[in-house]
């Protein structure tokens, strides 16, 4: 389990993206990069890291289910995550 300020960072860092995303491209598409200098580093989009929606775990995420490969295994053993069977694992 992640540490409970690294997934609120990771959520505040979502929100300012949200936030700042038309901003950004209207400047990108001015080619002002002075004006995308001033804008907030977390607003960049690339300043996001993928994190399992349940454990916050930044390592071994599968995108198509959004969660950790420790989690999906779990899940899949309880038949919760639809046309996925259980293999030799």
């Amino acid at each position: 389990m992640a540490k409970k300020s690294k997934i609120a960072k990771q959520k505040q860092r979502e929100q300012k993206v949200a936030k700042y995303a038309a901003k950004r491209a209207e400047l990108k598409a001015a080619g002002d990069y002075y004006g995308l200098s001033q804008l907030p580093r977390d607003a960049s989009p690339t300043r996001l890291h993928n994190r399992c929606e349940f454990t916050g775990r930044p390592r071994g995420y599968i995108r198509h289910f959004g969660v950790s490969r420790i989690v999906m295994r779990e899940m899949a053993h309880r038949g919760e995550l639809p046309g996925v069977r259980k293999a030799s694992w």
